[in-house]
């Protein structure tokens, strides 16, 4: 069999750092401060002539944090069990390559800045290639497992919630896009998320996002999701230990330590 071997020629420039930090698909990403920086030395300005007049691009990219490959994966919805890897869109494939189609705001250089992207800081780029609607869109394509038109759930906040998530966000931490791809299907399944009942609110749930906690209610009938409060999830042991595996203890004690975020009573 032969093989190749391709130089990446350029790389992402993202506030996402961590890959729970996107959101499954790039359409619900807000971030608008994602950059494709492309290395210098290769004509590549003279590549990106004429470019600027297209809407969506596609990135053609590594996944560049994955070891190995699985042919079966489990999906974040729709199916309880694990779905052949070639029917999915998951990055754990023979070849670590993925493709996204990312809205185009603007090119200065060798510099495109984009939006609706997600893809890690740090992602080496392969290729970047115009997206043409009448070659690229097939809107009423058969999905094959992924049933049409699922019904999601709203998620929003309640005042103080966003206010919380105002802050963190100010302070580098933007919880609000995986906890709304988290929540908008299945927001009960524990089994698949980290998802548990909340301990001193009946009715209520709490999610966790790395060492963040997010508790939130549903409304079935609505159709909607409120989230009341965000939390740490630091022990007050676990903060005067010396490890700080994730650099951010020093923040937890900043969100709680102030009038408006103290922390929750136990």
């Amino acid at each position: 069999m032969d093989s190749w071997t391709f130089t990446p020629i350029g790389t992402v420039a993202s506030p996402r750092l961590h890959r729970y930090d996107v959101p499954r698909q790039g359409t619900l990403d807000d971030t608008p401060s994602v950059r494709v920086v492309l290395e210098p030395g290769h004509n590549f300005e003279q590549a990106l002539d004429d470019l600027e007049g297209f809407e969506r691009i596609w990135l053609v990219y590594v996944f560049h944090l994955n070891d190995g490959w699985k042919p079966r994966v489990h999906v974040p919805r729709h199916r309880d069990d694990k779905v052949g890897v070639f029917a999915t869109r998951a990055p754990y494939r023979p070849n670590p390559i993925g493709i996204s189609c990312v809205r185009l705001l603007g090119i200065h250089g060798r510099t495109l800045h984009v939006a609706e992207c997600d893809l890690l800081d740090g992602t080496p780029i392969l290729d970047i290639k115009p997206y043409l609607p009448y070659a690229d869109s097939f809107p009423d394509a058969a999905t094959g497992w992924v049933p049409s038109g699922e019904a999601l759930f709203d998620v929003g906040c309640t005042p103080s919630a966003d206010a919380q998530l105002t802050w963190l966000r100010g302070h580098g931490v933007d919880l609000f896009p995986f906890v709304r791809t988290q929540l908008e299907a299945a927001p009960r399944q524990g089994d698949r998320k980290r998802i548990r009942p909340a301990h001193d609110a009946e009715g209520a749930y709490v999610l966790a996002y790395r060492t963040w906690r997010v508790q939130y209610r549903i409304d079935d009938a609505a159709g909607t999701i409120s989230i009341e409060k965000i939390f740490s999830g630091y022990t007050a042991d676990d903060l005067a230990a010396a490890e700080d595996r994730y650099e951010d203890k020093e923040l937890h004690r900043q969100f709680h330590n102030t009038e408006n975020f103290p922390w929750p009573e136990k």
